[in-house]
């Protein structure tokens, strides 16, 4: 799978409901650093988010749905995500 900040928006949209959303594909700013790939892209996201499921969570908890919904791109090579909880 290519992994695109268009994919991770897409899964993040289908799961979490959110009624805002950014991600970024910072790769390229990432190149040669651990992590990776080579390709400047596809490895390191920010993701900016605001959904419903958030409400009443603490910090932790949002953050831990967002990965969980990533979690499939995470095994195929994602080497970090920043989250911005909005």
């Amino acid at each position: 799978m290519n992994i695109t900040a268009d994919n991770l928006a897409l899964r993040l949209r289908d799961k979490l409901g959110p009624t805002q959303l950014e991600v970024l594909d910072e790769s390229a700013a990432h190149a040669g650093h651990a992590g990776s790939n080579g390709s400047a892209f596809g490895t390191h996201f920010r993701v900016r988010i605001a959904s419903p499921l958030f409400t009443g969570k603490p910090r932790v908890a949002r953050h831990r749905l967002v990965y969980d919904a990533l979690q499939e791109f995470i095994d195929q090579g994602v080497h970090a995500i920043a989250i911005e909880v909005l």
